[in-house]
């Protein structure tokens, strides 16, 4: 055995990035869902104009770790507006939802 920790044991992780991954997915509008024991995130490119939107990535967390994700996301964003002034946050998406993803569950 080494006497050298490994990266674990110094609570540190390799994460490897693959190429098809690396110039990330577009989308500008996310449905949310949840059961008892699981988030369903749909990311969703939605084109001005088309009638119909495609679902380009499909992540499913457990709550503690959509709990994180809330919390460095929110994290992040007051980052964001200190550095870059206030994000507009306008609710007022008007696009008429068709959607067939998974019916949300409490």
């Amino acid at each position: 055995m080494s006497d050298q920790p490994n990266s674990m044991q110094r609570g540190q992780m390799e994460i490897e990035l693959p190429e098809e991954e690396a110039s990330g997915t577009y989308s500008n509008l996310v449905m949310i869902t949840h059961s008892a024991s699981e988030f369903i995130l749909d990311f969703i490119s939605v084109m001005p104009g088309v009638p119909k939107a495609k679902v380009v990535k499909r992540m499913v967390l457990t709550p503690d770790h959509a709990k994180r994700l809330s919390n460095a996301l929110a994290d992040n964003v007051k980052k964001f507006e200190s550095e870059h002034g206030d994000i507009s946050g306008d609710d007022s998406l008007d696009v008429p939802f068709n959607y067939r993803g998974p019916t949300p569950e409490a």
